[in-house]
């Protein structure tokens, strides 16, 4: 299979971590600030040209699972671009509600790697073009160190190869964040973005470290990514979309305007 990043349009994706109902945003995971209602800046970013949007519920447990779900529905009603899902995903049967309430795809991450076989399961129930394989890696002395939990526990995955065996057990992306370079606004994790790119088949969504407008045309070539996702430098408006698609266009990077 040949990959054709260079041919399809780049996506610009805002990313909106959900806290009891609430966006919030960190650096390097921690230290959140309130950054807004979701719905709200959802409907903003829709009207500004993002490609796509991602919402991940940081505070998911089971009892708020039907708030998520009623959250979700309320984001669908009121945006017509895709969006992403994720957060406390642990079996099929999680899936299907956020799927009947508009979600268009599902990420997964601590339960994939937990149990591996969860993607198989999804990628059969619902298809792989539903399933976001979300790794959150941080550099080590030779080797990314895939971490779970929001980023919090180590575990002994590599991200080269956890990515690899995602693809083959049926996610249809890799949002990959880079634990080191999120919300510090120096750039994206170029090196690691390149090979996954030359590794994988499937689309690369990167993430961690936009700061400026440079950081995402250089993540578009050098990095080859096919998606750049990125949260504080939009909801706190350092960013705007339309000026960023200017920008990539007069770049050369081919951007939907």
């Amino acid at each position: 299979m040949i990959h054709t990043s260079s041919m399809l349009t780049k996506r610009i994706i805002p990313c909106l971590d959900i806290k009891d109902g609430r966006t919030v945003k960190g650096v390097n995971f921690v230290d959140l600030r309130d950054a807004g209602d979701p719905v709200e800046l959802a409907a903003v970013y829709a009207d500004q040209g993002a490609d796509e949007l991602v919402f991940l519920d940081i505070s998911a447990t089971n009892e708020n699972r039907k708030t998520f779900a009623e959250l979700v529905n309320k984001i669908a009603s009121r945006i017509n671009i895709p969006f992403t899902v994720g957060g406390g995903i642990n079996s099929v049967d999680d899936v299907a509600p956020l799927l009947e309430a508009g979600a268009d795809k599902v990420s997964i991450n601590t339960a994939a790697v937990k149990r591996p076989e969860l993607i198989n399961e999804l990628s059969k129930a619902f298809g792989s073009q539903f399933i976001v394989l979300a790794v959150d890696a941080r550099k080590a002395e030779n080797h990314w160190a895939v971490h779970t939990h929001g980023g919090t526990r180590p575990t002994d995955k590599k991200l080269f190869s956890w990515a690899k065996e995602g693809q083959e057990r049926g996610a249809g992306e890799v949002l990959f964040t880079s634990m080191d370079h999120d919300g510090t606004k120096n750039g994206f994790a170029i090196d690691a973005l390149k090979k996954l790119n030359d590794l994988l088949t499937i689309p690369v969504i990167a993430s961690g470290g936009a700061g400026v407008p440079f950081h995402f045309a250089e993540v578009f070539t050098l990095g080859m990514a096919d998606a750049a996702l990125a949260a504080s430098v939009f909801h706190f408006g350092e960013i705007s979309i339309p000026d960023l698609k200017l920008y990539l266009k007069n770049y050369q990077v081919p951007v939907r305007i």
